[in-house]
């Protein structure tokens, strides 16, 4: 798959709208950002866009669930302070990502400065991939840049329907991820042994990429809830697929046997991909499993590691052992769809057609 890459165009003057995942988890109590890595991530992009003479950028993105209306509580502007930080510049907040305001911010900020516009997924057009809707937010613009690769598994307006409608390419951020991605995608002999780590909820949505590492991996570890609903429904797996011996009390979290075998599986892997807890993690002490598999693959120097994963991320933040990580993915569902061999509408939008 070879996409368009903001590096292949000239982008001095230009005006450039770009979808970023921002769908930070909030803690409900204080309004803070519990994990914030998503808006650090894109800051590659941003510096390199900015660098050009005379750009101007602006965000856009989605946050919570407001099914096409107005919901205070998933404003983008409660992250305005945070993504600044993190960006290290000034971002100006516009209260819509359609009207004329934006066409008028576009005129008035600096050039360090960045727009970050309002939650797309106010408008009902968002989730429907209307062209009307991605027309109004394309018309400002002179250039598309996606760098939001944990969204690009859906068909929804700003990452699919807008690229009809302005000039389209991947940001840094998505290319990392799909360099990435693609090692342990397609692995060869000198990655041996490759082992995936599949947990999580919800068997019917984790199936396909058990199947898919079934057939290329040495060994695939199955925890979580997904193994608990495999074992009631006997499903049959190859001898390279493991699920749990044991567990913990009302198999909140795999058992003390299971966690030996697995970390003597993790042990001395040359490709580690991990997706989903094996746990009730964030409730001591169903979070056994999931926090020494983390510290037995962040002890693993040796091999190439990838987790991704809302959960799997969260547990790898809190253990404080982000840095021993080969790659963290942004990808969740995204990561699912990739590895599962799944078109992805926003990646097919951003293909060169290659001449034959």
């Amino acid at each position: 798959m070879k996409l368009k890459k903001i590096q292949d165009i000239d982008l001095a003057n230009k005006k450039i709208l770009m979808r970023v995942d921002f769908n930070v988890v909030m803690n409900d109590d204080t309004g803070e950002i519990v994990e914030s890595f998503r808006i650090d991530a894109v800051k590659e992009t941003v510096n390199y866009i900015l660098e050009q003479p005379g750009t101007k950028l602006a965000l856009i993105a989605h946050l919570g669930r407001p099914d096409g209306k107005v919901v205070m509580n998933d404003s983008l502007v409660q992250i305005v302070p945070e993504v600044a930080r993190l960006l290290g510049r000034p971002v100006s907040f516009v209260c819509d990502c359609i009207n004329d305001d934006v066409d008028a911010a576009l005129e008035s900020i600096d050039d360090n400065e960045v727009l970050l516009l309002e939650n797309l997924r106010f408008h009902p057009g968002e989730k429907e991939d209307d062209h009307t809707f991605a027309q109004k937010l394309a018309s400002p613009f002179d250039l598309y840049v996606n760098d939001a690769f944990a969204v690009s598994h859906r068909a929804h307006a700003s990452v699919h329907a807008i690229t009809h409608f302005l000039p389209s390419a991947a940001g840094m951020l998505m290319q990392h991820e799909l360099d990435n991605l693609g090692k342990v995608k397609e692995i060869d002999k000198t990655e041996r042994p490759a082992v995936a780590i599949i947990g999580g909820a919800k068997i019917n949505t984790k199936l396909p990429l058990i199947k898919q590492f079934e057939k290329k991996y040495d060994v695939v570890l199955v925890g979580g809830r997904i193994a608990i609903e495999a074992q009631e429904q006997q499903m049959i797996f190859s001898d390279s697929v493991i699920l749990p011996v044991d567990y913990a009390k009302d198999k909140l979290d795999i058992g003390p046997e299971t966690i030996k075998l697995f970390v003597e599986k993790v042990k001395g892997a040359k490709l580690i991909t991990w997706n989903g807890p094996m746990g009730k993690f964030e409730q001591k002490p169903f979070d056994a499993g999931t926090r020494t598999l983390v510290d037995v693959i962040a002890n693993d120097t040796d091999a190439f590691s990838l987790i991704g994963g809302g959960e799997s991320v969260q547990a790898l933040n809190e253990s404080g052992r982000w840095d021993d990580i080969s790659f963290v993915s942004t990808g969740g569902g995204a990561m699912l769809s990739f590895l599962s061999g799944e078109k992805m509408p926003g990646l097919e939008a951003l293909v060169i057609e290659e001449e034959d």
